[in-house]
């Protein structure tokens, strides 16, 4: 008979460490000054970052029908696509260095870079294609890569029972920042100060706002003794099949999201819509996923993170496919509210989905990084894809039943996801009891029985 404290231990060394309390183990507070700080910065990190791209609807408007009128619209797509495209991709390289503990070089450096970018964007020309998918399209994009995935990441440095909220709280700056955004530019393009001052004006903003950031943003955890090898992570990463599932789903889900947030206010424009409500419609769209953001966190703690990610991607691929349909105010405003609340959903939990599939927290910067660079592959092909079905004669419902569809097979990998990682978890639940029945007091193993069933049943 074993001592029960050792108990935790053989747990672990039975191939189940996610049944160990992380948050005892590591000390992570699960709250305090210095953790939900944290959280309000990296919710300012994403209001300027993933807030300021979600607004490119307002750019592809504007450069579609002003300012780049000799490119085609699936030209000026991939401006869009590229940025966003290196937003999820540059982590590969900024939560590994995240996991080695250079965590406020890389934010400083990127949160100067934004500023710096959208400086240079402003001095762009008209039809100057290439000027702007330079300063735009790279630069800004790999300005904000450097900041995504560590604001994202250095919330497991503060919370484990509470991560999917601090999370959800996070990614819920950038529909925060979606929302503002778009009216602010909408406001400052196409008014008096027009497109040069317009954008100098959106880079003074966050450029305060990221300095506020750096003021509250802390880490807590020691940087790993050496280097995370992402070949090793990347082979173990390649044999999880739940991982794989989940990366795919993602990338399926980004295809179907990015060109909603490209095209809406350009289709609500073009089926004659006024442009006052039409500047708003983006708006709307982040509106909803700011509500969905914010409370997803909260609803994944009765149900579970795989079930919620499941039933949102599976709702907001079924309202892309309603964009048919759009030819009203009333349309607008139902399909834009709607797919924000279910597709915030989804972006909320991609972070807190890849956590609770990484079984060793010092990965979680790297899973994170490669998770995001392979979903990026969807940001960047979905709106330029989608243009080429559009065509310059503007033809929606290619467009709209493709970028659905692929959607459809994201919620698909979601389930595959959820499926395999369950039947993992139970093998290993099956291997630490066989384990805790030879070596353990009948009491204790019958403690430690309903703490298992317990963890299953609030997880999956």
């Amino acid at each position: 008979m074993i001592a029960p404290e050792n108990v935790s231990q053989l747990v672990k060394d039975a191939g189940n460490p996610s049944l160990v309390d992380l948050s005892d183990a590591l000390g992570l507070p699960e709250g305090g000054f210095d953790a939900w700080g944290t959280v309000l910065g990296s919710f300012l990190i994403q209001f300027c970052g993933f807030g300021y791209v979600s607004a490119y609807g307002v750019f592809q408007d504007f450069y579609t029908q002003t300012y780049l009128t000799n490119s085609t619209p699936s030209a000026i797509a991939w401006i869009g696509s590229v940025n966003a495209f290196l937003i999820l991709s540059v982590g590969i390289v900024s939560g590994r260095m995240v996991d080695q503990g250079a965590f406020y070089p890389v934010m400083k450096i990127g949160c100067l870079l934004q500023c710096f970018f959208l400086f240079m964007l402003s001095l762009t020309k008209p039809d100057g294609y290439y000027q702007i998918f330079l300063s735009q399209g790279i630069g800004h994009g790999i300005a904000i890569g450097l900041t995504n995935v560590p604001s994202i990441a250095i919330v497991s440095h503060h919370f484990q029972r509470r991560r999917a909220v601090g999370m959800g709280i996070v990614t819920a700056g950038s529909s925060l920042g979606a929302i503002l955004h778009p009216v602010m530019l909408n406001n400052l393009i196409n008014g008096r100060l027009g497109f040069a001052n317009g954008v100098r004006a959106s880079a003074a903003l966050n450029g305060g706002l990221l300095f506020i950031a750096n003021l509250l943003l802390r880490t807590r955890l020691p940087p790993q003794p050496k280097a995370v090898s992402y070949t090793r992570v990347l082979r173990n990463s390649s044999r999880d099949g739940a991982y794989m599932c989940a990366c795919v789903g993602m990338a399926a889900f980004e295809f179907g999201y990015f060109f909603e947030a490209f095209y809406l206010q350009l289709d609500s424009t073009l089926h004659g819509l006024s442009q006052g409500f039409s500047f708003y419609s983006l708006t709307i769209f982040s509106s909803g996923g700011l509500i969905g953001r914010l409370t997803v966190g909260f609803i994944s703690a009765y149900v579970g993170i795989p079930n919620t990610i499941i039933v949102s991607s599976l709702i907001s691929s079924a309202v892309l496919f309603a964009m048919v349909g759009l030819h009203s105010a009333t349309s607008v405003a139902v399909i834009a509210a709607s797919y924000g609340v279910f597709s915030g959903g989804v972006v909320a939990m991609m972070g807190p989905v890849i956590s609770i599939l990484t079984p060793e927290i010092s990965h979680i910067g790297a899973r994170i990084g490669i998770a995001f660079a392979i979903a990026g592959i969807g940001s960047l092909l979905g709106a330029p894809i989608c243009g080429a079905f559009l065509t310059s004669h503007y033809i929606w419902w290619k467009a709209v039943i493709f970028a659905g569809s692929v959607a459809t097979g994201g919620c698909i990998m979601f389930v595959l996801c959820n499926s395999s990682w369950r039947c993992v978890k139970s093998l290993q639940v099956f291997a630490s009891r066989k384990l805790m029945s030879d070596l353990c007091h009948p009491s204790m193993y019958f403690a430690l029985y309903m703490r298992e069933s317990l963890y299953l049943y609030t997880e999956c």
